[in-house]
């Protein structure tokens, strides 16, 4: 099994963060390869952001299912590209926000997201929309760090286990999801130390979520619905 992992960004800050990650999701049968973008956005942080990164992640995907890959993830919690690179590849394609709302919302009768900013407080909404999860949100709070200044690992836990207490108690959240996928690596800890404190709830990682996802689709060799995700009409079209 092989599948690509495609950053969002056009900097290689977590390329290899997420490399060493992602080998814990998977078995060593599985080969995980971990891309950015040429060009585009250096973060994700809001509609912006999102319309600049899509174009290389369409050429990103394809390229992937060209080159053998049994699967593609975009990494970032507002999934962008991931309707739009399910018409134009024969290969499964996963978000992290969507699949991580999909565990959480299996585990729980109500969630709450806890992101980076407020900018983005709109695309997790729709994200949840789509997903027909909306229902089940609790709240979307944010810790106010953008995402380029998530490597300061003390600083974003403690800022999350803030929020994510004041999720429990005043949104009355039942399960909590990591609202980045550069919040890695934090998932478990914040999980026990929420533990510790009589908060016996699941708090999910985005990147796990969405490999765990991707394997399993790959497994069952099953892939989007050309019903849903028609294939695009032949016409011409001009890229960079």
């Amino acid at each position: 099994m092989k599948f690509r992992v495609i950053l969002p960004t056009i900097v290689d800050t977590f390329n290899e963060e997420v490399q060493v990650e992602f080998a814990h999701y998977v078995d060593d049968a599985t080969e995980v390869q971990v891309r950015h973008l040429d060009y585009g956005p250096a973060s994700v942080e809001g509609e912006y952001d999102e319309a600049l990164c899509v174009p290389n992640l369409l050429e990103k995907a394809i390229e992937a299912q060209n080159e053998g890959c049994d699967g593609v993830i975009s990494l970032c919690f507002a999934d962008p590209g991931v309707k739009a690179a399910r018409e134009v590849v024969n290969i499964p394609v996963v978000g992290a926000g969507e699949s991580s709302m999909l565990f959480a919302s299996m585990l729980a009768r109500s969630f709450s997201v806890v992101t980076v900013l407020p900018n983005v407080i709109p695309m997790i909404e729709n994200v949840s929309k789509t997903l027909g999860v909306q229902s089940k949100l609790a709240s979307i709070r944010y810790v106010n760090i953008p995402v380029l200044d998530l490597v300061d690992k003390e600083k974003m836990k403690e800022a999350l286990f803030a929020e994510m207490v004041k999720a429990l108690v005043d949104d009355k959240a039942h399960a909590l999801v990591l609202g980045c996928t550069g919040m890695t690596g934090v998932a478990s800890e914040l999980q026990d130390q929420l533990r510790e404190h009589g908060y016996d709830v699941p708090v999910i990682d985005p990147s796990f979520a969405a490999a765990t996802i991707l394997k399993g689709l790959i497994a069952m060799r099953v892939k989007q619905s050309r019903l849903t995700y028609m294939a695009p009409t032949e016409k011409a079209r001009t890229f960079r």
